[in-house]
């Protein structure tokens, strides 16, 4: 009577399947500019500090105190 193989599996076939190449995931696509009105940009400027005094005077919302200053400087030049 013929012993049974001792690894009951091939080695070169689990060899290969656990060393098999991984498919890399699709890249997503680049992202556009936002189109949505409105929405605000994260951006970092250097002013001076005689400015940035006057628009901190009045308390919190000197940021959108400033977006409007500048909004109606846009808006006159047209």
């Amino acid at each position: 009577m013929a012993t049974p193989p001792r690894r009951p599996t091939n080695p070169f076939a689990a060899a290969e399947a656990a060393f098999k190449p991984v498919k890399k995931p699709a890249a997503a696509p680049p992202r556009g500019p936002s189109t949505a009105p409105d929405v605000r940009e994260l951006v970092s400027i250097r002013i001076d500090r005689a400015v940035l005094d006057h628009f901190q005077e009045d308390g919190p919302g000197w940021q959108d105190r400033i977006n409007d200053a500048l909004r109606q400087l846009v808006a006159a030049k047209g």
